[in-house]
């Protein structure tokens, strides 16, 4: 992503009833390129340059036909798949609100709801052979639940990939600072001929998530 002819940074007055991080956030959104650049291509968000970059990386959707994405909403990442593999059917899902996007089925359900699984098969209508998951849980401010909460998304997301992914296909999750741990590590391991993790340029420096790419997989045997 270019980066050149940047405009200098813009300063958010504190309103009336904005807090201090609010304004903060809001400043960092105004100068933030990967922001304005999403503005300008079109994509509901900044996440839509992580997928991005782990594409060029790890090669994630060459020759993709079909697709789920977990933690869809607003609906970045799914945007870059229908760009990239036009003609791969995609279906995603999300507890919250996410607009259309053509050429995606959407369910706005929990991806834990036991009906989940099943809604999503009979639309792809096939095994996926990529699932990606941007999930993360609604943080409570201490740092090990929300990690807790975070990573057990990981593992319901990583689990659903070995119960459904097509052979040689991949699975790629948000994790955070640290990255997976150790039982779901080996459990990837098992399952996947290569498991890395990245930390994509258009992640925040100041950020904890990192990505694992677990690719090749081998089968539920």
């Amino acid at each position: 992503m270019s980066r050149s002819g940047r405009d200098s940074d813009r300063r958010v007055k504190t309103a009336k009833g904005r807090t201090a991080s609010s304004t903060r956030w809001l400043e960092r959104q105004l100068n933030d390129p990967y922001v304005k650049q999403a503005k300008a291509d079109g994509y509901r968000s900044r996440a839509a340059y992580k997928l991005i970059e782990l594409d060029e990386k790890f090669a994630l959707l060459k020759g993709v036909e079909r697709v789920v994405d977990l933690g869809i909403a607003p609906g970045g990442w799914s945007q870059v798949v229908r760009k990239v593999a036009p003609k791969a059917a995609i279906v995603g899902i999300d507890l919250l609100p996410t607009e259309p996007i053509e050429g995606v089925t959407i369910f706005e359900m929990d991806f834990l709801d036991d009906a989940a699984p099943g809604a999503m098969e009979e639309a792809l209508d096939g095994a996926p052979d990529l699932v990606m998951s941007d999930m993360a849980a609604n943080t409570v401010g201490h740092k090990q639940t929300d990690h807790l909460r975070t990573m057990g998304l990981v593992e319901a997301g990583a689990w659903y990939a070995i119960e459904t992914l097509a052979p040689g296909g991949t699975f790629i999750a948000k994790v955070l600072a640290g990255g997976t741990d150790a039982e779901l590590l080996t459990l990837l391991k098992k399952h996947f001929r290569t498991v890395k993790h990245a930390k994509p340029p258009a992640s925040r420096k100041g950020s904890s998530e990192w990505y694992v790419v677990a690719q090749g997989f081998k089968g539920r045997s």
